[in-house]
């Protein structure tokens, strides 16, 4: 058999063959019991622990070596050789149990970074995770140290940790901040801890990266407190207010609104603010239509009652934030404009909403009654019944009070009623 054919045969058995150098660094291998040459230098180095001395080697060129949970008859003259190059041959004769050869591969391609590294920080073994960090492959890192894959800025932190874990002998769990090729840094959390490999104490480790995940709660965070400082400093009143009803923040402005404070409006019920209104009912739908996701924006008024019992009329904008299956789960309801505080009065009749209507479009006694189809007398009363109920001694004045607070909408010409406005909606 020729050589060509004897390592194509070689190849299929459970059999490695080297060639090193005096200093025992491998020139040359083959076989199917190791997959590179990697491998194979790893196998000489774990055989040469094993040997008390260069001198110490067995007499007879043949012994037995584990490796990697796995036992080789070694075919080495002298182990070591004293000039020129070596040749030597390892013939595998017993392997770890099934169920941990199938844990080697699901270790080895996991997507948790793990590795060996021995006492003096060199990596015995690192999975494709691991090696993904610093942009290369096991076969880079495995016989690499410390100070050659992690750089002198992370590798005294690294050390430390292993020594730390070796002296205690318990897992250690942290989470690390290491620098990846290009030079950006990263951040991982997992164990370090210690494991018997090739007859030694070694530093195992199972990372996970969490670079993204701590990056997109930075980036949170930012937001939130950017949303915060606008919220607060803005000068609107506006509350978030959960799919349930309750309100879960708000701003200063909106307690100074209420006449409360901050501590006490959060947590509250947000229909426990709105005072009875004619419109009620229509916030009520409009707030379902939110909630079920076919409005995504509504403009609308409502009655606002303050801690002391006075009332306002102001005109919200009412937003949906975040979505959970086929439901919004908040609503963000921010005061645009607000009327003037007022002790609670009467509601006003349709027919005097209508006649302080035509009375701020400027319309004589004579023309409103002619409007309405009703008698002098009839308008005359009303009015006189307006001044008395919202404290207003003249028609300008009158006119006046029905905008500041919010009976009249401030937003339309020719005036009309602020309840009359139906919700406007975006979907």
């Amino acid at each position: 058999m020729d050589e060509t054919s004897l390592k194509s045969l070689l190849e299929h058995l459970p059999v490695s063959w080297w060639e090193a150098d005096r200093e025992l660094r491998v020139i040359d291998s083959g076989g199917g019991a190791f997959d590179d040459t990697v491998t194979a230098q790893r196998f000489l180095d774990t055989v040469r622990r094993e040997l008390p001395e260069p001198a110490a080697a067995p007499e007879s060129s043949h012994w037995q070596a584990q490796f990697d949970g796995r036992v080789f008859d070694v075919n080495w003259p002298l182990g070591v050789p004293r000039q020129g190059r070596s040749r030597g041959l390892a013939v595998e004769v017993a392997t770890r149990a099934p169920g941990v050869r199938r844990y080697d591969a699901f270790a080895d391609l996991a997507p948790a970074a793990a590795f060996i590294r021995d006492a003096d920080g060199r990596y015995l073994w690192a999975n494709h995770a691991y090696a993904h960090l610093y942009g290369t492959t096991p076969e880079h890192v495995i016989g690499a140290f410390v100070a050659d894959i992690d750089g002198p800025a992370d590798s005294p932190q690294v050390l430390a940790l292993d020594r730390e874990v070796l002296a205690r002998g318990k897992p250690v769990r942290h989470t690390l901040t290491y620098h990846r090729s290009d030079g950006t840094s990263g951040q991982a959390a997992g164990h370090r801890f210690p494991v018997r490999e090739g007859g030694q104490t070694c530093v195992a480790g199972i990372y996970v990266d969490i670079s993204d995940y701590t990056r997109a709660l930075r980036q949170r965070r930012e937001a939130e407190e950017n949303l915060h400082a606008l919220r607060d400093h803005s000068g609107l009143a506006c509350a978030l207010i959960s799919a349930g009803g309750r309100i879960q923040q708000a701003s200063a402005a909106a307690a100074e609104l209420l006449q409360t404070r901050l501590s006490d409006l959060v947590g509250r019920r947000a229909h426990t603010v709105l005072a009875p209104a004619p419109e009620l009912g229509a916030l009520r739908r409009s707030w379902h239509d939110l909630i079920a996701r076919r409005s995504r924006r509504i403009q609308t008024s409502a009655v606002l009652q303050d801690a002391r019992g006075r009332q306002r009329r102001a005109r919200l904008h009412l937003t949906t934030v975040g979505r959970s299956a086929h439901r919004a789960t908040s609503v963000w309801a921010v005061v645009t404009h607000q009327g003037l505080a007022h002790e609670a009065h009467p509601q006003l009749t349709a027919s005097q909403v209508r006649i302080l209507s035509l009375l701020a479009a400027g319309r004589s006694n004579a023309e409103i009654a002619t409007s309405l189809h009703l008698s002098r007398q009839t308008v005359d009363y009303h009015l006189s019944r307006l001044r008395d109920l919202l404290d207003a001694p003249t028609r300008p004045a009158l006119v006046a009070r029905a905008y500041v607070l919010g009976i009249l909408d401030p937003q339309t010409w020719p005036p009309r009623s602020a309840t009359a406005c139906h919700p406007h909606s975006t979907t």
